[in-house]
Order: C-alpha cells, then structure tokens, then sequence
C-alpha cells in the first residue's frame, strides 16, 4: 500500500467494541480477582464468581452498584472482550454448563480484554492521523490485533499479550504527539498527580499518558489536545472543565471521574448518571484524609499504558 493511496478507515469504535452483556456469561463477573476496598466491597479470588451474579448471569445489584459499594464495577469496560471469547472464541459455550470450559474461558478473557482495548485504541488513533506512513503503521497494526483476537483459547493462552502492547504503544503514542502538534503542551507522562491542585495549570495539549489523577483537582481545566491515554482519573473532580477534544478519553475514565452539569464531553461520551449526586470538596493542601483509598482493582485503562505478562 502506497501513500498516494490511503488505507479506508476502519468502521467507528463502536459494535464489538462495546460491551454487550446479554451476549457473554459474566465474565467480568468472575474471571477478574478484586480486593475489598474504596472500589469493591468484599473480596473475590480470580475465577469466582461474585456473590452478586445470578443465574442468568447478570447483576443481582446493577442499579445500585455504588450505593452497595462497588464502584469498581461501574467504571470497568471490556471493550466488548466478553462477547468475543463467550460467542466467538468458545462458540457460545456457557461455562457453567460446560464446567471443563471455565479455566481457559477464564484465562482467554483475560488476554482479549487487552486485545479489544488495543483495538478501540487504535480505531481512535486512525481517525486522529492523517493519511500517511504512520497511518498505515496503525492500519496494519489495527489488522495484526484483529487477527490475534480471532485465535483459538490455546492461541490465545500461548500469545504474548504484553509484548505485542509494546509494539503497538509507539505507535499510539505517535499518533498522540503528532495530533497535539504544535499545541503540545506540558510533559506529564506516567506523573503521580494525586490529589493535586490543578485549577491553574496549563493542561492543553499537555501529554498526560499514564498519568496518575487519582483525586486531583482538575476544576475549570481546558483539556484540548491532551493525550489522556491510561490516565488513572478516578474520583478527580471534572466540574466545569472542558473535555470535548481531550484525546484517547474514553467512558470508564470519565465514570470514574467526578462532574457537574458543567463539565463538557465529547459528543460520543454519555454524562454519567451519578454526576448529579452531591460531589464530596476536594481536600485542602495539608488536611487529614478522609479514609485510605488504597487496595482494590484499579479500573484504569492499563492496557495502553501497562505492562503484560506471558500467558500459558
């Protein structure tokens, strides 16, 4: 493929990007361990199912997920992963039914979650860039990914899920940099930004790649241009700023997030319904906390940003 002819983009990060959980067997349910905490209200190992999901394999407590104290589970986002391995990968193959089929359903889930939000990564970073050498490199790699997702449960199992990540990371991040151009802004790649005061900050186009925003006070803020790829915004206070042309933000972040009538989202983004409950004030620079945040999962977008391991 040349230059003078541009790859047709791939369709909108949309349908088997999304997750459909009529289509799986709660996958999200079960395969994934969690730890009491601010995030979860009780402990479950990996493989077990949670105590809240029914026979029919939805949520027992859906509607209410942060009033009982689980939080966690609203900001989660398989990127469609579930239904892949439930109806594609293992044929619609009900791993209570097919009991033999629990572990490696269990274990495949874990490598395509990854794989699909390398794909809606990737589906994003093609609509950034203009036709060109890079485009294509994120059109091939947009293929490659696809084609990894469509493998067998031992294929899966036997593929290097972080290792592939890694080669794909440059090239988001380049796609990243070269839609900031000139706007590029302040350098806060991997940053532990806890609870930080950044009303003031200059935040356009400013590289926030795996950023940690945990709590952070980001009141008013224009986001324009910034790369927020992997950033961890959980319980970061989003009222009034502007996020309309953020980049690489997806639904999980701003869930996570806290928001007001103010705050502006993309067009492809839904204002979370909790947004409208009281928003706790930030904590004042040197006042004691209200409780320790730590333990759990973390619901951030780590596959972008994070490092994989070796499944067998």
């Amino acid at each position: 493929m040349s230059a003078a002819t541009p790859p047709a983009p791939p369709p909108a990060a949309g349908g088997d990007l999304r997750a459909d959980c009529s289509r799986c067997f709660g996958l999200c349910c079960v395969a994934p361990a969690f730890a009491a905490s601010a995030d979860f209200a009780v402990d479950k190992p990996a493989g077990r199912p949670c105590p809240n999901l029914g026979g029919d394999f939805r949520c027992g407590i859906h509607a209410d997920l942060r009033a009982k104290g689980f939080p966690g589970c609203t900001v989660f986002d398989c990127f469609g992963a579930g239904q892949q391995v439930a109806q594609v990968t293992f044929g619609g193959r009900d791993w209570r039914a097919a009991p033999q089929s629990a572990g490696p359903m269990f274990e495949a889930f874990a490598v395509m979650r990854p794989l699909h939000e390398l794909l809606w990564y990737l589906t994003e970073a093609i609509a950034l860039t203009p036709p060109g050498p890079l485009r294509e490199e994120l059109v091939a790699a947009l293929a490659r990914t696809r084609r990894l997702t469509a493998g067998d449960p031992a294929q899966l199992l036997d593929l290097d899920v972080g290792a592939h990540r890694d080669r794909v990371n440059p090239l988001l991040s380049r796609a990243g940099d070269l839609a900031r151009g000139e706007r590029a802004g302040a350098d806060h790649r991997g940053a532990a930004l806890i609870g930080v005061d950044l009303r003031r900050a200059d935040l356009r186009g400013a590289n926030l790649r795996g950023a940690v925003l945990l709590g952070a006070d980001l009141r008013d803020t224009d986001l324009t241009l910034a790369d927020v790829t992997g950033a961890d915004l959980r319980g970061a206070d989003l009222r009034g700023a502007d996020l309309r042309r953020a980049l690489f933000l997806h639904g999980s972040q701003v869930d996570a997030a806290r928001g007001d009538h103010r705050t502006a989202l993309p067009a492809a983004l839904a204002r979370p319904t909790h947004w409208s409950l009281p928003v706790t004030p930030v904590r004042a620079a040197g006042a004691p906390r209200g409780g320790d945040r730590r333990g759990g999962a973390t619901p951030r977008a780590a596959g972008a940003t994070g490092r994989g391991r070796r499944r067998r």
